[in-house]
């Protein structure tokens, strides 16, 4: 029997290429994923653990917790703390860290990097061991600056330039004295880090005398366990912690793996996608392959082979390919893995030097996907070939689908559908988190009920065609008949093309409501011009908002100063406003009572009214961060949202309580309303501040709607796979379909339908299973989109259904450009057909 099989594999080897390629893709999609993640996992693993040789024993200030109305607080690390660390027995020096946010101007004047991987920091003496100078010398003062070397190459920054640096706020213009190296992994990333005397360093992040955190190296022959119990004794109990240098290692290298696993499993959910979607196609041919050879199978039945054996064949041939397949595209995906990383360079991010890291795992993981889904796609036409009686298959007569059979499929499909759509229903009623689980199960169900629908469906959705297929005169007629003839195959086929567009088309439908209702929330709940704010989210020096206030053109500014409390025992956080100016800034509809913040009235946004039982009129005690209270009464209770909500009180009342005072964002409005003269003036007022954002409502929605535009397109190229596994299901399909019509199509050629009638008749079938595939699954994907818009609601008042027309026709033409694309080929094989030797086939 292995033999039997190998023949047969050989035998229709150009018939099993489409099979081939569409596991080979899975494969190399899963593979791929694999090498690339390991590879930059290992390479940020390696750097990190560099970045720790020069640390055998870290020490940071402790957190103290919340009791009663005192707030919890971390202590700060002195130089009495550091002097210890120093000279405890067994350690060899000690440096003071101080590190905090640094943006640097690149000469075109706008931000290098990333905001959140812009760093700062102190360069300790005249030579730190941790950042060994390339070229230049040690930092001196406010006027002095070093960069990494990375930085400066970007850059094209040299020893002798000056630079434009924002700490919190005001632009500062040092010189640059020195270029360092580092194995800082967010410089690695693609940041940059500035590193300033340790007394500058110190005033600049707002922590005169004292550090982050302490470094000490061990002397020769002290390991780092031994060191870390001498500090342990040495230093204060309950206000530091210690840690070794390797556990910090080691824990840096857990935080980068966890990381990379979350891309790692989001890119192998669409690897699957694109396997399951595969396993049409392999089920589909080995269906037609089975149905082709029905006599030959009968023969090895009546020699005397079991069911059993012939099952086995069957299984052994899609071994050979699945083996076939699985060791091609782990070449692929190996070839994959590197074409992503150096894809991550040419789009500008840097990723450590290392070697590309091919597993043991992720070989195994290849041949296994490859050779098991290959074999259970095809264990199911095997056995439904070996259940085929030999004298009915001797005399051509193929296994039908019985009544019965179809009855108990569409059965089960309208089960499985109607509990997917109820418990997708029941979900929509559930609040935020807590229906995620139970839509993901609903969604499942319901692709698995229509799938198992689809032959039912086909034939309705069809017969809506034929109107227009009637145009194109007997090849229209004949397409439609051809649709239909096989309902099983014409769904396996459509339903590679629908999940697809089903994913496709939820996303887009998600995204473009999103987008909406963003701009909603942004136009109803602010009514200033600006919103001013750092470029990677941390607070703003008081400066800035005394700045704008003083600017040309600005009629009203608001600081939205967060800063810590302890109300009923529990930590809440209060929003320090200007009382006076709030109202004209923000739009938000009250509930109860009035806006009107000042003195100690206060608003209050109705969620947090709702936790502490408030309502206009109610007081509460709030314990400051200084531990100094007060009694505050709510003036009114307003609707919140993403953008502003919280205990809002005059800053006034609240700054005085406040050790450091920062801003989150600065709200500001202009005499003429928001144009690009007047954002230009606050921008110049800034000091054309690299690290401060000046943003409008529209530029506030399109920087959120930024996020949701990236990875839109990320998982549409990621679905992309799905659908090129798709359009080689419908090729395979149909090429398939010509073979085992040959005889037919060369009687049509006999009687009259020219060459030109054949190819527009295969390219019509191909068109209309296709477009059948993409009616299903965008109507799929709307309902899934408007079900997750329902959950999102819970979280989003604001968030509104909309459908994007113009996209889902778009859609709709792409799952036609399938069909007409996927067709070229069989139909032109079909064409050159000899007709008397087509006649003649069996």
């Amino acid at each position: 029997m292995f033999r039997t099989a190998l023949r047969n594999v050989l035998a229709h080897k150009a018939r099993l290429l489409m099979t081939v390629l569409a596991v080979m893709l899975g494969v190399a999609f899963v593979s791929g994923t694999l090498v690339f993640t390991n590879t930059i996992s290992d390479a940020y693993q390696k750097s990190s653990a560099k970045g720790f040789d020069q640390v055998d024993v870290a020490v940071e200030a402790k957190y103290q917790e919340s009791k009663g109305d005192r707030l919890g607080r971390t202590p700060e690390l002195t130089r009495a703390e550091l002097d210890r660390s120093a000279h405890v027995p067994g350690a060899a020096s000690a440096i003071g860290v101080v590190k905090g946010f640094t943006a640097i101007a690149g000469k075109d004047g706008k931000l290098i990097g990333d905001g959140f991987q812009s760093q700062g920091g102190n360069y300790w003496g005249a030579n730190d061991p941790r950042y060994p100078l390339k070229e230049g010398a040690a930092p001196h003062g406010r006027g002095e600056v070093a960069i990494d070397s990375e930085t400066a190459r970007r850059a094209g920054y040299e020893v002798g330039d000056t630079l434009r640096i924002s700490v919190d706020g005001p632009v500062l213009t040092p010189k640059v004295t020195g270029v360092f190296t580092t194995d800082d992994g967010n410089v690695a990333a693609g940041g940059s880090l500035a590193l300033f005397d340790t007394a500058t360093a110190q005033k600049l992040f707002g922590k005169p005398g004292t550090y982050d955190e302490i470094d000490v190296r061990a002397k020769a022959g002290t390991g780092q366990a031994a060191l870390k119990t001498q500090l342990d004794r040495a230093l204060p109990a309950g206000k530091t912690e210690t840690t070794t240098g390797r556990k910090l290692a080691d824990d840096q290298a857990r935080m980068i793996s966890a990381s990379m696993s979350g891309l790692r499993q989001g890119l192998l959910v669409f690897a699957g996608i694109a396997l399951f979607v595969g396993t049409f196609i392999i089920a589909n041919t080995f269906t037609m392959l089975v149905a082709q050879r029905t006599r030959e199978l009968a023969l090895l039945r009546a020699v005397g082979a079991s069911r059993r054996q012939v099952t086995r064949s069957v299984l052994i041939e899609a071994f050979v390919v699945g083996v076939v397949a699985a060791v091609t595209g782990l070449v692929a995906g190996i070839g994959i893995g590197a074409g992503l990383r150096s894809l991550m360079g040419s789009l500008g991010a840097t990723v450590p030097d290392g070697p590309l890291v091919i597993t043991p795992g992720t070989v195994a993981a290849a041949l296994a996907v490859g050779v098991l889904v290959t074999m259970l796609a095809a264990w199911l036409p095997g056995r439904r070939a070996a259940k085929i009686p030999p004298v009915a298959a001797m005399s051509s007569v193929h296994a039908k689908a019985t009544t019965k059979s179809l009855v108990l499929r569409n059965t089960f499909g309208a089960l499985f559908s109607a509990a997917g759509v109820a418990v997708v229903l029941a979900a929509t009623t559930m609040n935020g988190s807590d229906g995620q689980a139970p839509m993901g199960l609903g969604a499942v169900l319901l692709i698995i009920g229509v799938f198992i629908l689809t032959p039912l469906l086909s034939r309705p959705l069809i017969a809506a065609a034929a109107p227009l297929l009637r145009a194109f005169g007997v090849s229209g007629r004949l397409a439609r008949q051809n649709s239909v003839r096989n309902p099983r195959r014409t769904a396996a086929t459509a339903s590679a093309l629908m999940i697809g567009l089903t994913l496709i088309t939820g996303m887009t439908v998600m995204a473009g409501s999103l987008q909406h209702s963003i701009d909603k929330m942004a136009s109803a709940a602010i009514r200033a011009d600006y919103v001013v704010s750092m470029a990677n989210g941390n607070s703003l020096s008081p400066e800035v908002g005394r700045k704008l206030a003083a600017t040309e053109g600005v009629t009203a500014t608001s600081p939205l100063r967060n800063a810590p409390s302890r109300i009923g025992g529990e930590t809440e956080y209060l929003t320090g406003v200007d009382g006076s100016a709030i109202a004209k800034l923000t739009d938000l509809k009250v509930d109860d009572g009035a806006f009107t913040v000042g003195g100690t009235r206060v608003v209050v946004d109705d969620k947090t009214a709702k936790a502490h039982g408030w309502k206009a009129g109610s007081a509460f005690t709030v314990s400051y961060e200084d531990h100094r209270t007060q009694r505050l009464t709510v003036a009114g209770v307003y609707e919140g949202n993403e953008m502003i909500r919280g205990i809002m009180l005059d800053n006034a009342t609240l700054t005085p309580h406040v050790k450091d005072p920062a801003d989150m964002q600065v709200m500001v409005k202009t005499a003429g309303g928001a144009s690009s003269a007047a954002k230009d003036r606050l921008t110049e007022a800034l000091g054309s501040n690299p690290a401060i954002k000046v943003q409008d409502k529209k530029d506030i929605s399109n920087s959120i709607a930024q996020m949701f535009t990236l990875m839109l397109n990320m998982l549409y190229g990621l679905l992309a796979m799905a659908v090129i596994v798709a359009v080689l299901g419908v090729i395979n399909t149909l090429a398939m379909s010509v073979f085992e019509r040959s005889q037919e199509i060369g009687m049509l050629r006999a009687i009259g339908l020219d060459r030109r009638g054949i190819k527009r008749m295969v390219r019509l079938e191909s068109l209309v299973i296709s477009l059948f595939g993409g009616v299903l699954g965008i109507g799929l994907g709307v309902f899934f989109g408007w079900a997750a818009g329902e959950l999102l609601g819970t979280r989003m008042a604001t968030y509104e259904l909309v459908l994007p027309w113009a996209r889902m026709a778009v859609f709709l033409l792409l799952a036609a450009t399938v069909g007409v694309l996927a067709a070229l080929w069989p139909a032109r094989r079909a064409a050159r057909l000899n007709m008397l030797q087509a006649i003649k086939s069996e």
